[in-house]
Formats: structure tokens, C-alpha cells, sequence
């Protein structure tokens, strides 16, 4: 099976200008851009389908496997297409929803959200993430997490409480 070069380019250009047109922050580029992406599936689908051929009906001629198209990459492209004008049609309601709420077509960060981000915590402030793995006395232990205040983590021998002491003896001070 061969495919044709210049469509492969076509579907290679509206993909591209597709993802690049969702990833705006204008929600009428963001619609164009998903239309433009679902286009450029649906050429990809029917490129992979094969070459033209007659039409999938049973019994019409005698060689129906050599010279009958594939149904298949008909109906995916049938399902794609609705499938893209529903994601459409979402895109338009929010978009209709946010232009009578803020009378703009751009989408900006979330005052709430940039303060969420601005307060959370660290890896090291995390409960999980204590280094006190004894459940008696809470101490640290040497089998325990260790990050530093960026939330990296510390090798054992940069540990300023680590003794380097074998196994068999840390077991037995445990003890």
C-alpha cells in the first residue's frame, strides 16, 4: 500500500496548525483549532483506509476482497466527525458562557488558583514525607524520607544526624 505524499503533508500542516491554535488562550482559536485538529484525523483515517475501491456491498462482484473499499475507515471518519462537532458545540457553549460573564474571548488564570499555588507546601512539609518511619518513639531513622526544603531528596550520607554504623549494630541499638 502506498499513500499519497502531498495529502501526508496536508494532514501534517493541519495538525500542526491545530494543537497550535488550542494551545491559545483566545477560546474562538482554541474552536478553530480543534476543527482544524479533527479534519486532520479524519484525512489521517482515511489515508490509512487504502486506496478508493467499490462499494462494500456483498455479492455485487466476484473478487469483492481485491476492488472493495474498507468500511471501516468510513465509519471511523463518520464517528469522528460527530464526535468533533459535539466537542465543538461544547467549546461554543463555553464560549458563549464566558464572553456574557467576563465580555472577553480570552481566557485568563484564576486569581484562586495562582493563590492556591502560591501557598502549598513543599515536598518537606508534607506529613508524608517526615522521617520518623519509627512508630514507637517517632524518632528519625535511617530508613526514613529525607528531602531538603525544596522538596529534594537527601542522600544518606549528607544526613547531619547519620551515623555510619553497619546494619547489624543499628539493629541492635534499636533494640
Amino acid at each position: 500500500m502506498s499513500a499519497n505524499l502531498g495529502l501526508l503533508i496536508v494532514i501534517g500542516v493541519l495538525s500542526a496548525c491545530g494543537v497550535y491554535l488550542i494551545l491559545e488562550r483566545s477560546i474562538t482559536k482554541m474552536l478553530l483549532g480543534i476543527v482544524l485538529f479533527g479534519n486532520a484525523v479524519n484525512l489521517l483515517i482515511l489515508t490509512a483506509g487504502g486506496p478508493d475501491g467499490a462499494p462494500p456491498i456483498v455479492g455485487r462482484t466476484r473478487n469483492a476482497a481485491e476492488s472493495t473499499a474498507d468500511p471501516l475507515a468510513q465509519a471511523m471518519i463518520l464517528t469522528a466527525l460527530v464526535i468533533t462537532m459535539g466537542l465543538a458545540a461544547f467549546v461554543m457553549a463555553l464560549g458563549y458562557r464566558s464572553y456574557t460573564l467576563t465580555t472577553k474571548d480570552r481566557v485568563e488564570n484564576d486569581p484562586e488558583d495562582l493563590r492556591v499555588i502560591q501557598t502549598r507546601r513543599s515536598r518537606a512539609d508534607a506529613p508524608d514525607q517526615d522521617r520518623s518511619d519509627d512508630p514507637v518513639t517517632g524518632e528519625p531513622s535511617l530508613s526514613g524520607d529525607a528531602f531538603d526544603a525544596k522538596g529534594n531528596p537527601i542522600p544518606l550520607d549528607q544526613l547531619p544526624d547519620h551515623d555510619l554504623v553497619d546494619d547489624d549494630t543499628a539493629e541492635d541499638d534499636r533494640r
